[in-house]
């Protein structure tokens, strides 16, 4: 999420979305926007009334959610087309989330309730909420690691991490403070996108309002700039082995970065465009293809927009 002009008491947010057919890369120096993409690249979350979260699932499956409404859709990125899998309860929000293949459960963080929903990503079941958090918080996004899942708070300095046994059992959620830079609170949006290493050994941060990017110890919650690279309205982010991809929400752009083997500085691959992004929240991939979903912050908040989709770029 990022800051921009709030209707309720919902703040401006994040930009960065998932994966599928291809539209434009455009590769460091140029920065061009891409030529408009044919419509296959476009995928419509039917009668969604906001969206944010995206997560790629088995095979060419993804879901994706009504950020307003909890809902979430289940679409298919090799037919371009997706349809509503989950009609969530009044109330509930549907801000970042991932899949975790092991056990076929979606992770999804529900936002200014301080809470995390987990679906069965087989059966749309609902299995479980969860409290975080109570207060002045917003859970904002989520990553799978061996053995359970991590939430970032985007209004305050810690982590949320619980625990999933390989059976899909969850546990009692435990508390990490964050120190060091990533900690910071220096706006309204601090902490935002999270993804880990293979091994779950670091996890990798944005914080919006730095325009940073911050590793974090999850055993200590020490964090450390990653050197090099500047990211205003960073939202979501998607970690590929050591390239990085950062979605910037109101820049209406991802850039993809190249991260050093310590993790310690990262250097500028690629800086991706598209005419048809308009505001892009979180990002997933599918093989080649970035998907990125559309958020439309720029029409309000809650946004007002007749239209939400999915934006398909190579990566």
């Amino acid at each position: 999420m990022k800051n921009g002009p709030v209707r309720s008491r919902v703040p401006a947010w994040r930009a960065l979305a998932t994966a599928g057919v291809l539209i434009a890369t455009t590769v460091i120096p140029a920065v061009t926007p891409a030529a408009a993409a044919p419509a296959s690249d476009v995928i419509v979350l039917p009668g969604a009334t906001s969206a944010e979260g995206i997560a790629t699932g088995r095979g060419a499956e993804f879901y994706a959610g009504d950020l307003f409404s909890g809902d979430i859709y289940r679409g298919n990125y090799q037919r371009g087309t997706a349809e509503l899998f989950i009609d969530a309860p009044a109330g509930r929000m549907a801000v970042g989330m991932k899949f975790d293949e092991r056990t076929g459960l979606l992770f999804v963080a529900g936002g200014f309730d301080g809470t995390a929903h987990v679906y069965d990503g087989i059966t749309g079941a609902d299995v479980a909420t969860i409290q975080l958090a109570t207060g002045n918080t917003l859970i904002n996004d989520v990553v799978v690691v061996n053995g359970g899942a991590w939430f970032t708070d985007t209004f305050q300095p810690v982590l949320y991490f619980v625990p999933v046994s390989p059976t899909g059992e969850l546990g009692p959620v435990q508390v990490l403070p964050v120190s060091g830079p990533a900690g910071a609170i220096t706006g309204q949006f601090n902490l935002n996108g999270i993804e880990a290493t293979p091994n779950g050994k670091t996890l990798i941060l944005a914080h919006t309002n730095n325009a940073a990017i911050y590793t974090v110890d999850p055993q200590t919650g020490a964090s450390a700039q990653v050197a090099g690279i500047s990211v205003p309205n960073a939202d979501g982010i998607v970690l590929n082995g050591r390239d990085l991809w950062v979605v910037q929400n109101f820049s209406n752009q991802v850039t993809r970065w190249r991260l050093s083997p310590d993790l310690t500085s990262g250097t500028l691959t690629a800086t991706i465009t598209s005419p048809l992004f308009q505001v892009p929240a979180t990002g997933a991939l599918h093989g080649n293809t970035l998907a990125v979903v559309n958020a439309k912050f720029d029409t309000g908040l809650p946004p007002t927009a007749d239209q939400y989709e999915v934006i398909l770029v190579e990566r």
